[in-house]
């Protein structure tokens, strides 16, 4: 998406950030970097688990990251 708009080709790079938006809302919809976390660490990233006092996402919240990167991934 970056590289599309830096080289110029604008109408795929808004239609890339288009097509990531529910992700990306989904990852901003708890404090950061909880949701963050918990994406990398199910697409392979070993980040562990948020340090206190930040807990773990809610289970809601994992559901919709789950079924997002399954999409976007």
């Amino acid at each position: 998406m970056v590289m599309d708009y830096l080289t110029g080709n604008w109408q795929k790079a808004s239609a890339s950030q288009i097509y990531a938006l529910p992700l990306i809302n989904a990852l901003f919809s708890e404090v950061n970097p909880i949701p963050i976390k918990y994406a990398l660490n199910k697409i392979g990233f070993d980040f562990g688990i948020p340090r206190l006092p930040l807990v773990e996402l809610t289970k809601n919240n994992k559901k919709k990251i789950d079924s997002l990167l399954q999409i976007i991934v």
